[in-house]
């Protein structure tokens, strides 16, 4: 086990090296980067008195302000010095300063977690608290009218896009067209810190329906069926007939021999689930929704060509995929005796 481990967390660098030297590379050639960001900015007058970079913008940009951003930004080295001084900081989990909003990377994604951990933790639960039982009825009554119209359900859920059922919640509910129901923006309102415990809690469920209610539906689809089938390939199998015919009732059959079995895929796939959950939020829906989370700020500094957010926060996000893969194939072995580490090497 110990070797496989050790093989697996040192086939993360050359990864982690690959990922970010690729996006380093292609960012060479992106037009329009920080530092032209920043001239067009100071031509257009918007920053007052320099706007933090110390220059005037009264009578436009000189050849002397501009080798001052390039300093500024670190672009008066050669890329490959960038690139090196780049890998070196992120082996210290040093993952650098924002070009324009003047903090820490690590504290940007620290502020912007509260949004990301609320979406995703509730759309992590909602989603499995519905999806497996629902599954398990399915397979249990496959064929049935049941089956088919909760299939029809899930189905039209899932082709339903989040953004659009955004919309659609925000003009019944939101007060676009209908009723005011719900809040707008933000997970909690302007008072929240004089409510009562309980008035907080409220509050904020309140305010987190609608983007969960929009992140959790078209996830159905996917736990339900994948439980479903898993349930339906158990069933079907030896020793299932065998158990009901030493007179085992259907009850004990189900939970006490294909239960266990049958969730196998679905417990190896939590920590991805759970994982992924924090930093697959949806843009769409934050923007929708004015939930500043990790999705917006990695758009934003997508846009804003801000390279230390978008490296570093790609290094974290990488990271943090590849060990959720290693826990979810440790957890297959852990969960199924059956398997070999010598198999998942192959």
């Amino acid at each position: 086990m110990w070797s496989y481990i050790l093989k697996r967390i040192l086939l993360m660098v050359p990864t982690l090296i690959g990922v970010l030297t690729l996006t380093f590379v292609v960012i060479q050639f992106v037009p329009g980067g920080p530092v032209e960001q920043a001239v067009h900015d100071l031509r257009r007058g918007q920053t007052e008195g320099g706007g933090g970079f110390g220059l005037r913008t009264h009578s436009g940009v000189d050849a002397q302000q501009v080798e001052q951003l390039k300093k500024l930004y670190g672009f008066d080295k050669p890329p490959l010095q960038r690139y090196f001084l780049m890998l070196g900081k992120f082996a210290r989990f040093d993952l650098g300063e924002s070009y324009f909003r003047h903090q820490s990377v690590w504290s940007l994604i620290v502020s912007k977690l509260p949004v990301s951990i609320s979406i995703g933790l509730w759309t992590f639960f909602i989603t499995y608290l519905i999806s497996v039982p629902l599954g398990i009825a399915k397979a249990v009554q496959n064929g049935s009218k049941f089956d088919v119209a909760t299939s029809l359900i899930v189905l039209v859920g899932f082709a339903i896009p989040g953004f659009v059922l955004g919309v659609l919640l925000l003009v019944l509910f939101g007060g676009g067209t209908f009723w005011q129901l719900f809040p707008l923006r933000n997970l909690t309102s302007d008072n929240w810190a004089t409510l009562s415990a309980g008035g907080k809690i409220l509050d904020y469920l309140w305010h987190i329906t609608l983007p969960v209610v929009a992140s959790v539906v078209g996830s159905f689809a996917i736990i339900t069926m994948l439980t479903k089938n898993a349930f339906l390939d158990e069933i079907r199998k030896q020793y299932v007939l065998t158990a009901r015919a030493k007179g085992l009732s259907e009850r004990r059959v189900l939970w006490k021999h294909v239960f266990r079995n049958a969730l196998l895929p679905l417990i190896v796939g939590f920590p991805a689930a759970f994982i992924g959950a924090f930093f697959t939020g949806s843009l769409l829906i934050e923007t929708l929704f004015s939930l500043d989370g990790l999705g917006l700020l990695s758009y934003e500094s997508v846009v804003r060509r801000d390279y230390p957010v978008v490296l570093g926060t790609l290094y974290l996000f990488t990271l943090i995929g590849l060990a959720t893969k290693l826990i979810s194939d440790l957890c297959y072995v852990w969960v199924d005796p059956r398997i070999q580490f010598e198999q998942l090497e192959r």
